[in-house]
């Protein structure tokens, strides 16, 4: 059934090209999306912001060394090595199941959600539409998705609520760069003498 729905939505792929460079778009460009996100928050957003940051880069680095773990102990070949596949894209025939990208960018999702929805709603949408363009191109079965999308609720619901570990740490480095930012920006003083 795996492969059935691999196929029913790689099928759609080679039709179209403006949906297929969309999808090679998204594919490839997904997580310098996501990192340039995180960054403008960062950058403009006020002190919770940043730390809601932190919270997602590090619950979508946990949950990618999940997935790590998890192709120790299991190893699913990619589509394109079981099977005849056309992809849209080259990639590495290195472990399919749980798809990278997919629970990076889910992972960093599902951890803004828990803190802001208004930014974590669109953030998970395109995180599954980040998914979704795996199968397209065909680099990942939907299982890999579903797996990678398993792998990110957990990782991020845990460390949503164990995020108590991390406040001193998170708190430390947005004081850090607040400090110095403050200094940076620090207008002189007029001297008269």
């Amino acid at each position: 059934m795996n492969y059935e729905i691999f196929k029913a939505i790689h099928g759609l792929s080679h039709h179209n090209s403006v949906l297929d460079s969309i999808m090679v778009f998204i594919t490839e460009y997904a997580i310098v999306a996501y990192a340039l996100i995180l960054l403008a928050i960062w950058l403009f957003g006020n002190t919770q912001s940043r730390k809601h940051v932190l919270y997602a880069g590090i619950t979508g680095i946990a949950g990618l060394v999940i997935n790590y773990l998890i192709t120790l102990v299991y190893f699913e070949p990619r589509p394109f090595v079981a099977h005849t596949v056309h992809t849209l894209i080259p990639h590495a025939a290195d472990a399919s199941f749980p798809s990278d990208h997919t629970t990076g960018a889910l992972a960093i999702s599902i951890a803004m959600l828990f803190r802001n929805r208004k930014i974590g709603w669109p953030l998970v949408i395109f995180g599954l539409l980040t998914g979704f363009s795996r199968i397209w191109v065909g680099h990942h079965y939907p299982v890999d998705v579903l797996g990678s999308l398993v792998v990110a609720i957990i990782i991020g619901f845990l460390f949503f609520r164990f995020s108590d570990l991390l406040r001193p740490f998170v708190d430390l480095v947005v004081r850090i760069y607040e400090a110095i930012i403050n200094k940076l920006t620090k207008k002189p003083t007029d001297q008269n003498f």
